[in-house]
């Protein structure tokens, strides 16, 4: 979260009514991020001693909650009045960042209310992880481009993938036969380590060290196929993605409508 936010607490436990009486508070008193004298005493704090961060301090703060409006993804909520959402606030200061870059205070929210130091623990590491996983599904799309063909056959996507990896393993196979082709803002890299992106660059030289390849033999008769004119009675199966269970209750409205009440 953005280190400008504020969050509030929960109501009194009279709900906030005076004497006179009146609406009862929906919102107790404020938490904001940049004013320490809002936050209270932490439910946990812990500190710890990491490698890439240095001297790390975590603190944690119950039952917090955003104000929701209507003018975000509650604009349809059927309810005249919002839900309230309590989570947990942890907070992380570390020494040092792994750039060299001035160390910001780290806001996060768990909507979970009730834990203990060593399950905050787990969820902030968790969330240092995060840019692994990211880059995890990025290489997925964009090297082995998943997203490129259209399979209909999960064991196709698993020799696709077979298929790619098996091309960049000849790319590394053929470092030696090509340069380092490195962008402007790449740093430079001897062959022996290459990558199979920088390989690919250079495939123009790759090309001229390769065998002269003769073109394969043509067939003098045409292989066996639908004649033109002929429907396709063997049409390729199509195999549905969405939702399974949602499909089969409009299914069954289709087949049973509702019959208009007088």
């Amino acid at each position: 979260m953005r280190g400008d936010r504020v969050l509030y607490r929960d109501p009194p436990a009279n709900g906030g009514v005076g004497p006179q009486g009146g609406r009862p508070q929906r919102h107790g008193s404020r938490f904001e991020f940049h004013a320490p004298d809002t936050w209270g005493n932490p439910l946990h704090e812990t500190e710890h001693d990491l490698d890439k961060y240095g001297h790390m301090r975590v603190r944690c703060f119950e039952r917090l909650h955003v104000k929701l409006n209507r003018q975000t993804v509650w604009a349809h909520h059927p309810e005249p009045e919002l839900p309230i959402v309590p989570g947990t606030v942890i907070r992380l200061d570390v020494q040092r960042l792994p750039s060299g870059g001035s160390p910001k205070p780290l806001w996060l929210w768990w909507s979970r209310t009730s834990t203990d130091a060593a399950l905050a623990d787990t969820v902030w590491s968790c969330f240092l992880r995060r840019f692994d996983l990211e880059h995890t599904f990025r290489y997925w799309k964009q090297h082995l481009g998943w997203t490129r063909p259209a399979l209909r056959d999960p064991l196709a996507a698993d020799r696709w993938t077979a298929l790619v990896m098996t091309v960049y393993t000849q790319l590394r196979l053929a470092r030696p036969l090509t340069g380092d082709l490195r962008r402007p803002w790449e740093r430079p890299l001897p062959i022996d380590r290459l990558t199979p992106g920088r390989v690919r660059r250079g495939f123009r030289q790759v090309r001229r060290s390769l065998p002269a390849l003769t073109n394969p033999a043509k067939l003098s008769r045409p292989g066996p196929g639908r004649p033109p004119g002929r429907r396709n009675y063997r049409k390729a199966p199509v195999y549905n993605v969405g939702n399974a269970l949602l499909e089969n209750d409009q299914r069954t409205d289709e087949r049973h409508p509702e019959q208009p009440t007088s």
